[in-house]
This record gives structure tokens, sequence and C-alpha cells, in this order.
């Protein structure tokens, strides 16, 4: 895990700007294997700290609790996710969308929110929430 101060008033007010931004950040990476980035807003959107785990090919680490305890230490009002799929397929697996639906419901308990979690593939990018899993 590697982690990232980022740098106000950058904002992830939507699906636009995160796409932009994670985009972005998975250009920089090794797109064969998976890399799973965390950012953490305000009730404004405005970023107060990104953070990034990685995978393998066969895919990627979820680390819900350390997710949880960042969310709590910065007061976060939501979180932005995004991974990448080697693979090439940008639709989310069913691990994704467990993973998704139980950090959800851990975040709920402070009073966060999970706004987005995109599934990139090359140029493609998938939306949870516009799928109707969040």
């Amino acid at each position: 895990m590697r982690y990232q101060r980022a740098e106000l008033p950058l904002k992830l007010d939507g699906l636009a700007a995160a796409r932009r931004f994670f985009a972005g950040c998975l250009a920089e990476e090794n797109s064969a294997r998976e890399t799973l980035w965390v950012a953490h807003v305000d009730d404004e959107a405005r970023c107060l700290h990104v953070s990034w785990h990685w995978g393998d090919r066969a895919g990627g680490d979820f680390p819900i609790r350390e997710i949880i305890a960042d969310a709590a230490t910065l007061g976060s009002a939501g979180i932005v996710l995004a991974h990448n799929h080697p693979s090439g397929d940008a639709r989310p697996s069913d691990s994704d969308c467990r993973a998704t639906r139980r950090l959800a419901t851990a975040a709920e308990a402070l009073d966060c929110a999970i706004l987005d979690h995109l599934v990139f593939a090359g140029s493609e990018c998938t939306s949870l929430r516009q799928l109707g899993y969040l």
C-alpha cells in the first residue's frame, strides 16, 4: 500500500471528475496487475487523502478495515474507489460488487458514503453507481 496526499482543491464531484482523476492515476501504474485507488472526500467532494493498494493479474487487495480506519481518522464524508482490470473487461466482477457492498455497509456506520467505484480496462470505464450497485 502506498499513500499520496491529495493537493487541494481537487474535487471529485461527479463521475466525470472522478474518471479523469483516476484515469490519470491508473495510467501511471503497471496495467498487468490490479491496483485499487481510494480517495477520501469531505462533504464538498474535496479530496482529503488518496491511497492505493496493489494486487496481481488474478485480483486486487480490497482492504476494507484499512479503508474504514482511514475514513474514521480523516472524518471522510465520502469515498470514491477505482481499480483496473488487466483482463481488458471493464465490467465489475461479482467479488467487486460484494466487496463494494460490504465497504458501503461498514462506511454507513461512520456516516460516510461510498460515492462510486469505477472499474477501468484500457480506455473503458464502468461505474458501479451507474449500474445501480450503490
